[in-house]
């Protein structure tokens, strides 16, 4: 989330057309890794959930590729690049790591019964 904060606040100071052209697309899809999960989370199939998942890992990775075309663009400098293609490496590893525990940790938590039939 903060992430995607920072993002916002950097896109919104760009002028018309670069919030138009690479602006719009890169808030959209940085704010859909999180709405996502949200979305994910509490599903009541386990294969919903990981779908909405791969949803936001896929966003992970277009954030991160329009991410590289703001840098190529020089709309963000060396610094913040560098921050935010960390944030999202680790972001990643998170998220494939939650993506695993999926249905193990459900499993745990709730203690299925085994089926009876």
């Amino acid at each position: 989330m903060s992430m995607v904060e920072e993002i916002w606040n950097i896109a919104n100071k760009w002028d018309y057309f670069t919030k138009d052209s690479i602006g719009k697309q890169l808030v959209r899809s940085a704010d859909s890794i999180a709405t996502n999960l949200s979305e994910g989370f509490e599903r009541f199939f386990y294969k919903e959930e990981k779908l909405f998942c791969y949803y936001s890992r896929g966003s992970l990775y277009e954030t991160s590729t329009r991410l590289t075309k703001a840098y190529n663009r020089k709309l963000i400098d060396d610094e913040g690049y560098k921050r935010f293609t960390q944030k999202i490496n680790n972001i990643g590893v998170k998220l494939n790591n939650y993506i695993n525990s999926i249905g193990k940790r459900n499993s745990i938590i709730y203690k299925i019964p085994p089926n009876d039939n």
